[in-house]
């Protein structure tokens, strides 16, 4: 698709590879997508609950919030039963992420603004290294350093930059390289130029987020702007969108904003008309009601649902399943861009996710044919080989 319509194409920005994890961050890995728990880590039941949620969501990767020793000291329950990676995050108390790195987190997330004295993180990376942890630096324009503020005035690109530098340089003086970074804050301008800029200074992986974005619309469409540039210019490996929302509603939005550019494809993609006077049926409630019905879906496919046919027939056209409203309570169905049949209002809900689940299911199969078509040609060749040897 990228060859032929080249202004499709975003190219990434060359990163190193690490390891969070069973997950790979950076270099041709698939961009991932980030959230964060925010029931009391104490409560080991409703955290593996929350975490059970985003996984179902798609979550690749998992933070969790490590603020007190209670927190750390079942903190192996909640490793072992996720089946994402834990990032541990840490703030104030380093002794929370030496506890959190020999109890099974994958990453430690420690923000050097407020962790405490270069041998405190001298004694984190020496956590890490034992136990394979790969750490964030977590540089936020809301918690930097006393010194920075004081040179710069105020929180700006440049403070944040040299923060993360500074941050840097301490890991890989203790030859530590299992490292993201992040240079976050809650100004869209200010986040941008800081990621734009540390971009072209280091080789890192960067984790992208709009910190405090707000709810979820505001966050969203804060993050979209914000995130979504940085995509867009190939800046970013991992992803967190920070909403006033649960945890499973941020993965939902990180997933829908690499699906719009491309960079991911999870779920059904929806293609939807906003509905006007000419609508066959009530377009808002209908996708609202799919949205939901279709979650448990994750084979990437296409819907288009519009109210008419001014548009309709078009969209159906580029999309593997199309509904669009037609006259008296009958509504065209295309499968594959092509007409196929009608249904009727009272059918047409139940139908198309039944539908839709179908062409799950046939893109499961032939998917799965492939890959045991391939297993047998390679099994051909090696005994091939060995007869041969």
């Amino acid at each position: 698709m990228n060859a032929i319509r080249p202004w499709r194409t975003i190219l990434r920005r060359p990163s190193r590879q690490i390891m969070v994890g069973r997950v790979p961050v950076g270099g041709d890995a698939p961009i991932t997508v980030q959230t964060m728990t925010n029931t009391p880590t104490e409560d080991v039941p409703a955290t593996i609950d929350q975490i059970r949620r985003c996984e179902e969501a798609g979550a690749d990767i998992i933070r969790v919030s490590c603020p007190t020793e209670e927190s750390t000291r079942h903190f192996d329950r909640i490793t072992r039963a996720a089946a994402i990676p834990v990032v541990a995050d840490i703030h104030f108390h380093y002794k929370r992420a030496l506890e959190a790195a020999d109890k099974g987190a994958a990453c430690l997330r420690i923000n050097p603004g407020n962790i405490g004295s270069a041998d405190r993180v001298a004694e984190v990376v020496r956590a890490a290294k034992a136990n394979g942890c790969a750490i964030r630096i977590g540089v936020n324009a809301g918690s930097l350093e006393r010194d920075l503020l004081e040179k710069y005035g105020e929180p700006c690109p440049e403070a944040l930059i040299e923060s993360a530098l500074d941050h840097i340089k301490l890991l890989q003086d203790h030859d530590f390289h299992q490292f993201k970074v992040a240079v976050k804050a809650s100004d869209v301008f200010l986040a941008v130029a800081a990621y734009q800029g540390l971009a072209e200074a280091v080789d890192c992986p960067l984790h992208l987020g709009i910190t405090e974005a707000g709810g979820l619309i505001g966050g969203t469409v804060k993050s979209a702007i914000g995130l979504g540039s940085l995509l867009w210019a190939g800046i970013g490996d991992t992803i967190r969108v920070s909403l006033s929302a649960e945890p499973e509603q941020e993965v939902r939005v990180g997933f829908e904003l690499l699906k719009a550019l491309g960079l991911r494809t999870r779920g059904v993609r929806v293609v939807s008309c906003p509905s006007c006077a000419r609508q066959g049926f009530d377009v808002i409630r209908t996708v609202e009601a799919l949205e939901e019905r279709l979650q448990h879906i994750k084979t990437p496919l296409s819907l288009s649902v519009l109210g008419c046919v001014v548009n309709g027939p078009g969209e159906a056209r580029e999309t593997d399943i199309g509904l669009t409203g037609g006259g008296g309570g009958k509504h065209m169905v295309y499968l594959s861009g092509l007409k196929d049949h009608h249904v009727e209002d009272a059918e047409m809900l139940d139908h198309i996710v039944a539908l839709v689940e179908a062409k799950a299911a046939e893109i499961e199969a032939a998917k799965l044919e492939t890959e045991m078509s391939d297993a047998g040609r390679a099994d051909s060749v090696t005994a091939g080989l060995l007869a041969a040897g």
